[in-house]
């Protein structure tokens, strides 16, 4: 069921539907810059290009993480069609990385825009504090898989010996699904 604050997403990926409630009440400023990628149509078209497991993390990091990231596929040097959003750590919405947990991609606090992620298992070192990155500020959730886990499964095993995909999974559409009142 949706609660009044939040929204709901599909993911039309070429192994399948994934559908996400986007938490616009807990994470309003993450959840706003992410619809409006949706509504803009700025992710038909996208893919998922990283699965990240604990055995291709190469360097280890100080911790390591499970997670499946799509999106534009910027990378660092280009510039994002929107200007990144302000972040809100997990201290502040009272999100956290568990299993199925839909996150902003960033390299440093204040730097997210096109680039998500869903979690994989629970994930606290993804949240405020964690020691994933040596910032400690962690990551926005702001989302969560409402639907379709079993495709994310399926991703998740296409993992490569290298956390970057050389195929990656194309997504072929992101829509806000009709709500029903």
């Amino acid at each position: 069921m949706q609660s009044e604050s939040a929204q709901c997403v599909s993911i039309d990926t070429a192994l399948g539907q994934l559908v996400i409630e986007v938490l616009t009440g807990r994470a309003p400023l993450t959840a706003a810059n992410f619809l409006k990628y949706v509504d803009t149509g700025h992710l038909d078209g996208s893919s998922i290009y990283r699965i990240v497991t604990p055995d291709n993390q190469h360097p280890s990091p100080p911790v390591s993480t499970s997670v499946v990231q799509w999106g534009m596929g910027l990378g660092e040097l280009a510039a994002p069609p929107f200007a990144p959003v302000a972040h809100e750590p997990t201290w502040v919405t009272g999100l956290t990385h568990c299993d199925g947990a839909v996150s902003l991609a960033r390299f440093a606090p204040g730097t997210g825009s096109s680039e998500f992620f869903f979690c994989i298992g629970d994930q606290p070192q993804l949240d405020f504090g964690g020691r994933r990155n040596a910032d400690g500020a962690g990551f926005a959730v702001f989302g969560q898989l409402v639907s379709g886990r079993s495709v994310l499964a399926e991703i998740y095993a296409r993992a490569e010996p290298n956390h970057l995909l050389t195929r990656p999974i194309p997504i072929h559409q992101v829509s806000r699904l009709a709500v029903n009142s």
